[in-house]
């Protein structure tokens, strides 16, 4: 059997599949199935089916074409795949809409026209299986099974995937560039309540032995992979053996050029678990804070994990320590905060407590590397789909831009000037993208900081930058080697 592995992209409150990014569902598939099997990417579906093949060099006023830029090396032949596939797995789903830099994750309107006339099974898996949606502030996307063979939730136990995700590093073999290999350490939340959540919906709280998750990133490694994030969990500080599981990654891997984490709850935040991180983790560390808002309404109506005094706390322990720069030139272990509009009770008054414990946290100096301001994308199943829909999104809608724009201008620039000041060094960028005569680049690793770079630099390869000014979320440099 020809079974060709089609992936779209995911993105989850508990984990990221998009470029750089690879994520855990294609190589724990590919590791279910004996003998080969193809992976493609919605982008080698795209320049085939959309573009005929034609890639062409943007021009000097044109932006890079992100929609066919993450190809593998399996384009040349993706006709005679697509003619000789007898099974096709479709792994799409965004749960967490936000905006990529390198990558456009493909939605179901987009592919079911473009799969419907390859002559084969089709099914549709990952996390669309409980609907999906690429931007926030609507309902998710229905799924039409009429392409479909069927829609199929591959929770496979975690002895199966201590074997599969092993086998399934072979696909690193079919992709020609550089990716963030996202390793799994736990599925379901120790909480499970918070109102928009689907995690609590997909999986119930468990974790994976440590040897498994070592055994996984030594079969990427042995790939050549160098640059990996623990970031398929929704509280990475829950994990009951951390320090463990970072001397065994360490002596095993011992080359790893980039060790992050991503999602921590701020109630599990203690100065011990902290400083194991910023210990064995690599410069550039986020630790993603779902604080979704400092209303004290909106938390309780939505039942959230974290107070807002609690948040506090934690931020000030992670400065504590992991605001010593690393070689790379950012701190070593840094908040990063969610904040998220249309939650049930959220009104002005809900605003205005965001900008205090914001601004309070830039008056007393402590730092995060960003905040993501995003609207609630709405999905069947959850405690907020049922009990309010989208009644406050319609609402408060009007205020959004407002919203957000005081934020950028009144915290992120600020904060963004002491992060790295005029004048900083950053070291191991590299350049994605271009727009225009511009080129965009950033370290690899947890939301990494973007810099625009005046003029065309060589693409994918690594740059020392000095820090020239700041944009709203982003800063400018030039090269200095």
């Amino acid at each position: 059997m020809n079974v060709t592995i089609l992936d779209c992209y995911t993105d989850e409150p508990s984990g990221l599949g998009v470029p750089p990014s690879l994520g855990t569902y294609p190589r724990y598939m590919a590791g279910s199935f004996e003998g080969k099997v193809t992976y493609l990417t919605i982008d080698d579906l795209r320049l085939y089916k959309k573009y005929s093949m034609k890639q062409l060099e943007p021009k000097i006023s044109q932006k890079t074409n992100i929609s066919v830029h993450n190809l593998t090396k399996n384009i040349r032949d993706i006709k005679e795949i697509l003619d000789k596939t007898d099974t096709m797995y479709v792994i799409l789903g965004v749960h967490v809409p936000g905006k990529y830099l390198s990558a456009t994750p493909g939605t179901l309107s987009e592919v079911i026209p473009m799969i419907s006339d390859i002559k084969c099974e089709k099914i549709l898996t990952g996390p669309a299986v409980f609907g999906t949606q690429l931007f926030g502030g609507k309902f998710a996307e229905k799924i039409d099974l009429k392409v479909f063979d069927r829609a199929e939730n591959i929770n496979e136990d975690y002895a199966k995937i201590a074997i599969d995700a092993v086998s399934g590093a072979q696909i690193l073999k079919q992709i020609p560039d550089l990716r963030v290999i996202e390793i799994e350490t736990a599925r379901g939340c120790r909480f499970g309540k918070c109102s928009f959540c689907l995690e609590p919906i997909k999986h119930k709280l468990e974790f994976r032995e440590r040897r498994d998750i070592v055994r996984e990133m030594k079969a990427c490694y042995d790939l050549g992979a160098r640059y990996f994030r623990l970031g398929k969990q929704s509280s990475f500080f829950s994990y009951p053996e951390m320090e463990e599981l970072f001397k065994d990654i360490w002596r095993e891997c011992p080359g790893i050029k980039v060790l992050h984490i991503d999602n921590v709850d701020p109630v599990e935040v203690t100065e011990d678990k902290t400083k194991i991180v910023a210990k064995y983790c690599t410069e550039g560390n986020i630790a993603a804070f779902g604080i979704e808002s400092f209303d004290e309404e909106v938390v309780k109506e939505n039942t959230l994990n974290s107070s807002p005094n609690v948040s506090y706390r934690a931020i000030k322990i992670i400065n504590k320590y992991g605001k010593e720069r690393g070689e790379n030139g950012m701190p070593r272990f840094l908040p990063g905060i969610n904040i998220l509009f249309g939650l049930k009770g959220e009104s002005k008054k809900t605003h205005e407590e965001n900008m205090k414990w914001l601004q309070m946290l830039l008056d007393e100096e402590l730092w995060f590397r960003r905040i993501n301001i995003r609207q609630v994308a709405l999905f069947e199943g959850t405690k907020l789909y049922q009990d309010a829909g989208d009644k406050f999104l319609r609402k408060n809608r009007k205020y959004y831009w407002k919203w957000r724009n005081e934020i950028r201008h009144k915290i992120d620039l600020p904060m963004l000037q002491k992060l790295v000041p005029k004048g900083a060094i950053l070291r191991d960028v590299r350049a994605e993208i271009y727009d225009g005569n511009t080129t965009f680049a950033r370290q690899v690793g947890t939301y990494p900081l973007i810099v625009g770079i005046k003029g065309r630099l060589p693409l994918k390869q690594f740059y020392t930058i000095k820090i020239t000014g700041h944009m709203l979320r982003s800063v400018t440099g030039e090269v200095v080697e």
